[in-house]
């Protein structure tokens, strides 16, 4: 698998705790997911996120640190870390850094008048209009959206939701009834698994060689 194939997979995942978080029409208002990481099954790293309430204010603050070995040597490495601050459902605010295998990147996102936000990069700034999301996948309200912003690149990417069936997902070592829904993207889809109180359990996708990445609470 080239390095380049590494990027997509796992750039698409980063513009991505503690079960127990409670959700509800707007979302949890707090908790924190600690995921184990893996491809084809063996650890590649982990991606923290950690939510709290603050008045009508909530902040996410995500960390995610990969390393892909070949034979015994690292031939990927990443990093990416974010902080959002959401009003209801709506992104309010975000600042997110991403070393990709020595590529830097930096996305910031502020008001832009009334209902804007403007999303600046490296490569300039960009108006996105009304309330939007990014790859939130903590909050349920999610599900109905068919536009979120990616928080490495700073695109607004074009999504498909929808229910994609039931199974079982490993929590913490044990296997819990859960409700599996696909965001399809231009790159691959994404499986999102949810028990039936809306909590966010785990993550799979199929990136290139046919490899399966997941996330599984630790």
């Amino acid at each position: 698998m080239t390095k380049k194939h590494w990027l997509c997979a796992l750039a698409a995942l980063a513009a991505l705790s503690n079960g127990a978080a409670t959700a509800s029409a707007a979302g949890p208002s707090g908790g924190e997911w600690d995921f184990r990481v893996l491809l084809d099954d063996s650890p590649i790293g982990e991606h923290r996120f950690a939510l709290a309430t603050n008045g009508g204010e909530r902040k996410l603050v995500s960390d995610a640190r990969f390393a892909v070995k070949l034979l015994g040597v690292t031939v990927y490495r990443y990093r990416h870390e974010a902080t959002e601050l959401w009003r209801g459902d709506c992104l309010h605010r975000l600042t997110s850094k991403t070393d990709d295998d020595g590529t830097p990147e930096k996305v910031t996102a502020e008001p832009a008048g009334d209902n804007a936000l403007a999303v600046a990069t490296p490569k300039g700034t960009q108006s996105v209009d009304g309330c939007v999301m990014s790859f939130a996948y903590w909050n349920p309200a999610i599900r109905t959206q068919a536009r979120l912003l990616n928080s490495q690149s700073g695109k607004l990417e074009q999504v498909r939701i929808s229910k994609a069936g039931s199974g079982t997902v490993e929590v913490r070592g044990q296997p819990v009834e859960a409700t599996r829904w696909r965001i399809a993207t231009d790159a691959q889809p994404i499986d999102v698994w949810y028990s039936q109180q809306g909590e966010w359990l785990g993550l799979d996708s199929t990136v290139s060689g046919n490899r399966k990445l997941s996330y599984r609470l630790k």
